[in-house]
């Protein structure tokens, strides 16, 4: 895992070109809040702690950003596999939740630059006889429902159908997958490293392998409406700004030692 800067990216092309199309920047203004839609089970990037409140990477800097924007961010958890559709229902104004930029996606949202590099891991029980992903055929494959660990197995087509079933099983959050995995239900999950490594710690990392084989690398992103270009280029300013003032550098440091 490694956190990228986004003082590399700020001219990477991320960024939706739609600044001629209506926005709702005005009326969130208005309103003074702006309604970010997460995953509460997504450690550490966004989850409730042992008091039931939300914590984690993501909610610090979100919650710096909003600072810097002078509006209010309201947390609302919700169904991650209808994440885009409650955004462009205009239930929620942000999908920010260690949300991966995938192909797919961008048919659906406009991104953020990117703030930091993920891997989606392959992880079996330490006695697995598992050792690389062709070893995957025949088995069960647990991943998140709508998930980029899903997209990312899927997008490897002969590999996937020569799972079990066809494809891989699909559960609502991470944690049932471990929780599969580690009931023997599953023989292998594919998930964010960014949450394995977290998890893993947490649950014993003696119980767990994780292979070399991975399912690729990705970048994490903030997620709003194609339409809402203020909003898109307010929030690449506010998170440069974390940058230059050492905020994420700060948040690295808590969060992943870094």
């Amino acid at each position: 895992m490694s956190l990228i800067s986004l003082g590399l990216l700020v001219l990477s092309g991320c960024q939706a070109k739609t600044t001629a199309q209506p926005d709702s920047y005005s009326t969130l203004q208005a309103r003074g809040k702006v309604v970010v839609g997460i995953d509460d089970t997504f450690a550490p990037m966004g989850f409730r702690d042992e008091n039931n409140e939300l914590t984690g990477y993501d909610i610090d800097m979100a919650q710096a950003v909003s600072e810097k924007l002078g509006l209010t961010f309201e947390f609302q958890t919700i169904d991650w596999s209808m994440k885009e559709t409650e955004l462009n229902a205009g239930n929620i104004d942000l999908i920010w939740n260690g949300y991966s930029i995938t192909e797919t996606r961008k048919q659906q949202v406009a991104f953020s630059e990117p703030y930091l590099e993920n891997r989606q891991l392959i992880i079996t029980l330490a006695d697995s006889a598992i050792m690389t992903k062709d070893d995957l055929a025949g088995q069960s494959v647990a991943v998140q429902k709508e998930s980029s660990a899903l997209e990312a197995v899927m997008a490897e087509t002969e590999l996937a159908a020569k799972l079990k079933n066809g494809a891989p099983e699909e559960f609502d959050t991470n944690i049932d997958c471990f929780m599969d995995l580690e009931a023997g239900r599953s023989q292998a999950i594919v998930v964010d490293e960014v949450l394995a490594r977290y998890v893993m710690k947490q649950r014993g990392l003696d119980k767990y392998k994780v292979l070399d084989d991975n399912f690729g690398t990705e970048q994490y992103a903030v997620g709003m409406r194609k339409s809402d270009a203020t909003l898109l280029s307010k929030i690449n300013e506010a998170m440069q700004a974390c940058i230059e003032d050492g905020t994420q550098a700060a948040l690295n440091a808590k969060w992943f030692g870094e």
